[in-house]
């Protein structure tokens, strides 16, 4: 049976991700997961990095990310992916290099390989990066705001570089859409590379 298709949906938070992830997820048929917190040991890893009064240090977290990301591919994603289904992700590697790498300014060689090791080479074959400026963003947000997001708007500028600059370098695997834009608009944006790549 030929691997599945992988699609992987990224930005700052606010941006969309969770709503464009779930609706593509249901046209697609496919199975929508999502980082941090899928499994029982993310779960526990996301109360970790999120919301313990004794936060990690920067190292400190990109690993505990790296460790939620091995036990959510090794259990949800890949062996989907090798029955031949779709997946769905909202996040995925792109968002330790952006947000441990760029915002967190960790060597980004480092945060490279830590997603290779926790991904064991599994890339997606397309990444949705939802680009949004990260004032735009937090206003759209809503609930208390949890740790990474009450982070500076600084950090939230170079996540975004991050992204952008993940985007320029792979092309071809990677769509980036306004997501200033209506959610309409958005979603036509996003359906419309599907349907050039005949997954719609």
């Amino acid at each position: 049976m030929e691997r599945g298709r992988y699609l992987v949906f990224e930005g700052i938070d606010g941006c969309g991700k969770s709503t464009q992830a779930a609706r593509v997820a249901s046209e697609l048929d496919a199975v929508l997961t999502f980082e941090m917190g899928a499994t029982p040991l993310g779960a526990a890893i996301r109360t970790l990095i999120l919301n313990s009064e004794h936060a990690p240090s920067p190292l400190a977290e990109a690993l505990l990310i790296a460790a939620d990301r091995a036990e959510h591919m090794e259990t949800v994603v890949t062996p989907a992916l090798r029955a031949g289904r779709t997946v769905v992700s909202d996040r995925n590697g792109a968002s330790t290099i952006a947000y441990q790498g760029y915002g967190r300014q960790l060597d980004h060689t480092l945060m490279a390989s830590l997603v290779a090791v926790a991904t064991q080479g599994v890339q997606p074959d397309l990444t949705v990066l939802l680009d949004l400026d990260p004032e735009l963003a937090e206003q759209r947000r809503t609930g208390e705001a949890d740790r990474m997001e009450r982070e500076a708007k600084a950090f939230f500028e170079r996540v975004r570089e991050g992204y952008l600059a993940q985007a320029a370098e792979y092309p071809e695997a990677w769509l980036v859409v306004d997501a200033a834009m209506s959610v309409d608009d958005v979603s036509k944006a996003i359906d419309q590379e599907l349907r050039k790549r005949d997954w719609l």
